[in-house]
């Protein structure tokens, strides 16, 4: 089984860092393999193992830790078996070093001498023992003596003694003992030898009792006390001086002499020791300096802690100062300005274990100033100060109003929504809210209670106030304050709903309202809008929902019915789709979606600058379309032309010609069509070589398309320009029949038959008529008549031997050409068959289809 527990666990006080636990074998008597010792610190609840391997003794220094803190400490035994349970824990302890006897003082000073009497003054033991120094036991001796005798029999409270009942002129040491509660500690090494002669000096004597505190990186204050000894008149002031260690050079550190005992020291070089010293004036002069300060470096302790300024959770406006190595003799000695204790009715002084806090009963301007300090009875220098300003007054006085008169706090402030419906949300969040948080909402210095048609909703948790108003109108124009208290904590904020800010309000509710009723038929969820095709087609779309069979649907443009869009009931979806965009379309379009439970509509506005965009979307997608430019030889000269999907006028064009901007004038013609951009290359010459540039520019950007004409393309282009040239000539001039003969003609016998045809040819045709392929001769009935381009045959008195198949042949060096008509011939009182209309003169005509 496992051991028992040891018994009588007991802890000691040993050094600031360190406590030492004793304990007894268990009860049982037997000595188990050793010991584990745990520690806590007091208002934890985690053991901390102190030892890794088993302690054999009764007896463990445990080191580490913090001082100031109060632990607990338990021991456990260990067998092979295993543990034993925990030992009753310790009485709480604090971490402090055990109380000694003190160290001696040291560095005895003649501050006065007499004629039979001499004042002395000393310095405090180094090590104090862990407790207040209770006083000092002085012995005397004099030079031509062997033997010392004690001075005093009750202890010296201060580090000064006057010792009377000397003979003048005798020199004298002196040796001296600190008692503290531990005892009477060592005799302390003679003084100088100090001759009894009174002082009638007129210079003052030393300062007494030089030592620093605060000290820090760069700074220390520096403290004296004032001379016991005045010389011939009142003093006027101090010089202090400083020495770095090693070196015996001492410098003055204040030009001009300071009035108080009292100065704080800067710029001082960190990690440096330093000693000083001081010397008092009067209007005699300076005297003698003080007994040299004990060494101090200049630098910021580990672990140093300053005043810390704040307020209290009740207001109260404090300086509190937390020092962990004081020992339980210590005090906390407070002053102001370091003039001595702060005014007893302005402050009060609160100590609780290791801190001191002092309160400013009632702040003003009167508490402004410097605040110090200091920790009694410990071996190292525990002080701070700070200053308090007018500024920092404000700033906790600001504070310490706003913990006794607390305010809730605002998270956000009144923000006005409006909902679906049309309902108006006003609403507000401060910070979480206890579950007894109240509210009062007031409306025009009315209290609101929650109804259907304004529903207050307070979410304490969350600190969100709502008021959610159904119907909003007119008589809800005014003034909202939400009153909230939490326990101290109060506010009130305020919503100013009217002129503008409830117009707008109202307008927009209202505009939700209809919104919402629309909702309920058929309506629109996707506005008119237009997009431009890649096919330069554009397209006008809008989607519409909650749709029925009997919805019906109309494009309107310009407030009259449009007809050619389309609906599909199924996605909603209506289109208008416009082929070719010109000016003729500018203008308002709108699409109307409608049944018998409401009717919706959706606009576009395609008028002035909207219509400008479509233009310049409409250019760009034209351009992007453009083709490589072409270059295509014509009668009239050589075309350079490109291809695009639709041409506007609004797309800008410019052609260049090596790179210089070319005008459209006699030789050189700009134009376009519908489809087609071109520059036309009037007679050209060898100077219409080079590169051709179109610039296309769609309101926005440009398009740049370019062709190279030189070289061989200029010479085939040129050579093909000729031959069209030249067989467009031959064309013009070919003999020809331009117009007049019918394809069929019928006529009475015994009539006249007159048939006119026109011809032309450059130079003017030979003429030669044929019937049924054999050429006539103009002789008796047959005649022919030609006046100009006017050729005229006539028959006179045709017979049934004229029917046939007549033709005029022209030809000259150009070409020629055929020109044919049919010749019926019936007898009197016969119906002439397959003709269309009787002509006078009896001839019925038919002419091509």
């Amino acid at each position: 089984a496992p051991p028992p527990p040891p018994s009588q666990v007991l802890a000691f006080r040993d050094t600031k860092t360190s406590v030492v636990v004793q304990w007894d074998r268990p009860e049982d008597g037997l000595e188990p393999l050793g010991y584990y010792i745990y520690c806590r610190e007091t208002g934890t609840e985690e053991w901390q193992t102190v030892n890794n391997k088993p302690v054999t003794g009764h007896e463990f220094t445990i080191p580490g830790l913090q001082p100031g803190k109060e632990y607990v400490f338990c021991v456990k035994s260990v067998s092979e078996a295993g543990l034993s349970e925990s030992s009753p824990e310790t009485d709480p302890i604090v971490v402090r070093p055990a109380i000694a006897c003190p160290s001696a003082p040291h560095s005895f000073v003649l501050l006065h001498c007499g004629k039979a009497e001499m004042t002395l003054g000393w310095k405090a033991p180094k090590h104090k023992g862990g407790t207040k120094i209770l006083g000092y036991f002085l012995d005397q001796h004099e030079l031509s003596e062997p033997d010392w005798h004690g001075v005093n029999t009750r202890p010296i409270p201060q580090r000064v003694c006057t010792v009377s009942s000397l003979q003048q002129g005798h020199l004298y040491q002196f040796r001296g003992r600190a008692m503290n509660r531990a005892g009477v500690g060592e005799v302390s090494e003679p003084s100088d030898l100090f001759r009894c002669e009174e002082w009638t000096m007129p210079e003052p004597g030393p300062p007494h009792d030089v030592r620093c505190s605060e000290v820090r990186d760069s700074s220390l204050q520096l403290r004296w006390e004032a001379p016991l000894y005045l010389g011939a008149g009142p003093l006027t002031g101090y010089f202090t001086e400083l020495c770095e260690e090693g070196s015996e050079e001492w410098k003055q550190i204040n030009k001009q002499p300071t009035a108080s005992t009292h100065m704080k020291v800067s710029e001082l070089e960190t990690g440096k020791c330093y000693i000083f010293r001081v010397r008092a004036l009067n209007k005699a002069g300076v005297g003698p300096p003080s007994l040299p300060s004990d060494p101090v470096v200049a630098k910021t302790k580990p672990g140093t802690n300053e005043i810390e300024l704040g307020v209290d959770e009740e207001g109260f406006v404090y300086m509190a100062f937390e020092a962990p190595e004081k020992n339980d003799s210590s005090e906390f000695i407070w002053t102001k300005d370091y003039e001595g204790a702060p005014d007893a009715d302005r402050v009060q002084i609160e100590e609780k274990g290791n801190r001191s806090k002092l309160i400013l009963k009632e702040p003003s301007e009167k508490d402004l100033g410097v605040y110090s300090v200091e920790v009694t009875d410990v071996d190292d220098d525990i002080s701070a100060s700070c200053t308090l300003t007018k500024e920092d007054l404000d700033k906790l006085l600001k504070r310490s109003h706003e913990i006794r008169n607390p305010l809730i706090k605002l998270i956000s402030g009144w923000n006005i929504d409006v909902l679906e419906k049309g309902e108006v949300r006003l609403w507000l969040e401060v910070e979480k809210l206890s579950p007894n948080a109240e509210l009062h909402l007031i409306f025009n210095d009315k209290e609101l209670t929650s109804s259907p048609t304004h529903k207050i909703n307070f979410v304490k948790e969350k600190g969100l106030v709502e008021l959610i108003i159904q119907d909003f109108c007119a008589d809800d124009k005014g003034m909202y304050t939400a009153q909230l208290k939490d326990g101290k904590a109060k506010n009130q904020f305020t919503l100013v709903l009217v002129d503008e800010s409830f117009a707008k309000v109202a307008e927009e509710a209202e505009a939700k309202r209809r919104q919402w009723k629309k909702k309920q038929g058929p309506h629109f969820i996707e506005n008119l809008k237009w997009k431009v095709l890649e096919s330069c087609e554009v397209l006008l779309t809008c989607k519409a929902t909650n749709l029925r069979k009997d919805t019906s649907f109309q494009w309107f443009f310009n407030h009259k019915a449009r007809a050619g869009g389309r609906f599909e009931p199924q996605t909603g979806m209506g289109t208008l789709q416009i082929t070719k965009v010109t000016r003729a379309d500018e203008g308002l379009y709108k699409a109307v979606v409608s049944d018998n439970r409401g009717e919706d509509s959706t606009q576009l506005d395609l008028t002035k600058g909207a219509f400008e965009e479509l233009l310049k979307e409409l250019c760009r997608i034209s351009a992007l379309s453009a083709t490589p430019l072409k270059i295509q030889p014509t009668e009239e000269g050589i075309k350079i032309s490109t291809e695009v999907k639709y041409y506007t006028d609004y797309m800008r064009t410019t052609w260049y010609h090596k790179e210089k901007q070319l005008e459209s004038r006699d030789r050189m013609r700009a134009g376009s069509t519908m489809n087609q951009i071109w520059l036309h290359i009037l007679e050209p010459t060898e100077a219409d070589k080079g590169k051709y540039t179109l610039e296309l520019f769609d309101g926005s950007s440009s398009h740049k398309l370019a062709a190279d004409l030189s070289g061989q393309v200029f010479e085939d282009a040129l050579a093909e320009h000729k031959r069209l040239k030249e067989a467009a000539i031959a064309e013009k001039r070919r003999a020809r029949v331009v117009q007049g003969l019918p394809d069929v003609a019928t006529i009475m016998e015994d009539k006249t038959l007159c048939l006119t045809c026109y011809v032309s040819g450059d130079p003017y045709p030979e003429i030669t008529w044929f019937k049924n392929e054999k050429v006539i001769v103009f002789k008796d009935r047959y005649k022919m008549d030609v006046k100009g381009s006017v050729v005229t045959i006539t028959i006179e008195k045709v017979c049934n031997e004229d029917t046939g198949k007549y033709s005029i042949y022209v030809k000259n060096k150009y070409g020629s050409e055929t020109g044919q008509v049919t010749i019926s011939v019936y007898k009197h009182g016969e119906i002439p068959v397959g003709t269309e209309k009787e002509v006078p003169g009896g001839i019925t005509t038919k002419k091509p289809k």
